[in-house]
């Protein structure tokens, strides 16, 4: 292969990682808008053609699986950058809680957009690395005693699941700022784990 090929691929190679993550971060910001929209309406707001799009997403539906593994990738690397393993449970679990927090006001339509595929199996693959890593803390805070040790770890799996969608579901609706929803969330998490929260005093008021 000529050097003159190799680099003309290299840059059709670049061409496409640059229209994939423009195609990306318009479906991101264009979905939470308007959870019905188009590839059309996508393809407009990143700037590239409706072909281009087609040609890294055959559907819609294989478009929106592809943010949420973005999401997914984005979450695992903040969570990993929280270091679970470090210091007392308690407070790792409040790092957990507040990079998944950050994730999910990055990437909104995780709550204001169906994202099943319809496969349970490939939903379950694409949450298991964020799961995994909060059963890695969950057993470790157990194991330490800081964490209730009577309550089943799949019960504080699926609590803290449903406590992190109703704060989301409690800012979409303008019930509750972003602030005050991570406060909540990381407050009744930790009761529930049966953790002290260090960052509130115990009369602390969440009204």
């Amino acid at each position: 292969m000529s050097e003159i090929t190799a680099g003309r691929r290299r840059r059709r190679r670049s061409d496409a990682e640059r229209s994939v993550a423009a195609i990306l971060d318009a479906a991101r910001l264009v979905l939470v808008e308007r959870p019905d929209a188009t590839i059309a309406d996508v393809a407009a707001a990143a700037g590239v053609t409706r072909q281009t799009v087609y040609a890294h997403y055959p559907s819609r539906e294989t478009l929106l699986a592809a943010v949420i593994d973005h999401a997914t990738d984005d979450a695992v690397a903040a969570i990993d950058a929280a270091r679970l393993d470090d210091g007392p449970a308690a407070e790792a679990l409040a790092r957990f809680l507040e990079a998944g927090w950050a994730t999910l006001d990055r990437y909104p339509l995780l709550l204001s957009v169906p994202t099943t595929s319809g496969d349970a199996q490939d939903d379950n693959d694409r949450h298991r690395p964020v799961v995994d890593r909060l059963h890695q803390l969950i057993r470790r805070g157990q194991q330490s005693g800081e964490f209730d040790s009577r309550l089943a770890p799949t019960w504080l799996l699926a609590a803290t699941v449903a406590l992190g969608h109703t704060a989301g579901e409690q800012v979409a609706s303008g019930a509750m700022s972003p602030d005050e929803a991570l406060t909540a969330l990381r407050r009744s998490v930790l009761r529930l784990f049966g953790a002290t929260d260090t960052e509130a005093g115990p009369s602390a008021d969440l009204t």
